[in-house]
């Protein structure tokens, strides 16, 4: 991820989800990289899959960018540190939702564009409506005044006189209509949350027809000229290296570590060492930690109870050398794993935890997490800020003590989460970064 600052850079955002952001930035991502454009993608908030489709798109490394998780400082030197020419972050939710903090910290995107001094491209979904959508442009341009909205491209127009009607009247507010993207349902990604596909699956014909798309109907040129300088910074690092030599658990069932988290820890003089518990290969022993990521165990549970080789090899290294789970990898170190048949699959037993798909329960949001004892994650009493994210139900929680002490963004209120046996840890917690200084 080491390379020269980008110059230059621009948000693509959104008043809501859904309204076409994704489509509009890899195909922007592609068509600009096709046109050899030294371009990078990064995404506001906490999101995996976003991630590794900008990365997939533009053919370059990318990172994610929280204002709630992350201290400016590490925001700009994320920004920083990718490589390129030009800078396009993907928005989440709509441009001003975030968590009540304050202002700057809230984990809006508003705060990303703000902080990094991006002007703003609005992705306006105008089906149902036409010169309506102009009072929509007009109050995200004038809600915060940190950030510029500095263009706007239609998306969902069904006709030319459809596209007129929307694009008058907002070019009577003196935002320039970029383009106007028609409906086309067929040009929209899979649903990619939850494993339903991932960026590794994606054809790049498929990206290619999306670069065309985009290119067809959006004014490239009259974009990108819109692009300003980014308020970038230098080094910072976002989570001290657990080890020195760090075996780091990499395949479809494991696909959910933070890049800038292994930047990080390279940078800081760290070793790692990936290996694959599918392929049924247990973490080198050389190593000083281990850590699973989290990912798609649920997909893949009947091949890892069956990975002898991988399982006894985890409990040997958990004897003498710290192990540390992230959701599906705090899954895979429980007792047992139920899919979504119904199906118990026994996993490392190494916690008590059994966990469950086939009752299924939405679990989102931020967490400030206080550690209970010194481990990966770092000492006793530390703070830890990140997300969770699963439809996976505990099922048993067995009697190890947890992991940490955490709340949400909403209330102050602690709850014990995870568990931790041993040197070893696990939870459904991502970590994203040890927060301030």
């Amino acid at each position: 991820m080491n390379g020269p600052s980008p110059k230059r850079g621009l948000m693509i955002a959104a008043p809501r989800s859904g309204g076409g952001k994704t489509t509009l930035t890899l195909g922007l991502l592609r068509a600009l990289a096709d046109r050899g454009v030294s371009v990078a993608g990064a995404k506001s908030g906490p999101d995996y899959i976003d991630g590794a489709f900008l990365a997939a798109a533009s053919r370059r490394d990318s990172v994610n960018l929280d204002s709630w998780a992350m201290p400016q400082a590490l925001v700009r030197a994320l920004a920083g540190g990718l490589a390129g020419e030009m800078l396009i972050v993907e928005a989440s939710m709509g441009l001003f939702d975030g968590a009540p903090e304050p202002a700057g910290a809230t984990g809006a995107s508003a705060d990303i564009a703000a902080i990094l001094g991006l002007p703003v491209i609005l992705v306006l979904d105008v089906s149902g409506q036409a010169q309506t959508v102009a009072a929509v442009a007009k109050g995200c341009a004038s809600y915060d005044p940190r950030i510029r909205v500095a263009g706007v491209v239609l998306n969902k127009v069904g006709s030319e006189r459809h596209r007129r009607l929307a694009a008058g009247a907002i070019e009577a507010l003196g935002l320039p209509v970029l383009g106007a993207l028609p409906r086309q349902p067929d040009i929209a990604l899979p649903e990619r949350h939850l494993g339903l596909v991932q960026a590794g699956e994606t054809a790049d014909a498929r990206l290619g027809a999306l670069a065309r798309f985009v290119a067809a109907h959006v004014d490239l040129d009259a974009l990108v000229a819109l692009a300003a300088p980014i308020d970038a910074g230098g080094a910072r690092a976002a989570l001290r290296p657990p080890g020195q030599r760090i075996a780091v658990a990499r395949d479809a069932a494991f696909t959910f570590l933070y890049p800038h988290l292994l930047s990080g820890w390279r940078t800081a003089g760290a070793e790692i060492a990936f290996f694959s518990p599918l392929a049924d290969e247990a973490p080198p022993a050389r190593a000083d930690v281990c850590w699973l990521p989290g990912g798609y165990p649920e997909l893949h549970a009947g091949r890892l109870a069956a990975a002898s080789r991988f399982l006894d090899g985890i409990r040997r290294f958990a004897q003498t050398h710290p192990v540390h789970g992230e959701c599906g990898g705090y899954m895979v170190l429980g007792r047992a794993l139920i899919d979504a048949e119904g199906v118990r699959h026994e996993m490392a037993g190494l916690l008590g935890v059994e966990t469950s798909f086939h009752k299924r329960r939405m679990t989102l949001g931020y967490r400030r997490a206080r550690l209970a004892a010194d481990g990966p994650l770092g000492a006793a009493g530390e703070v830890r800020l990140g997300h969770e994210f699963h439809y996976a139900t505990i099922t048993a929680q067995g009697e190890d003590p947890p992991l940490a002490f955490a709340a949400d963004a909403y209330a102050s209120t602690e709850a014990p989460v995870g568990a931790r046996r041993g040197l070893v840890s696990g939870s459904f917690f991502h970590v994203i970064s040890e927060g301030a200084p």
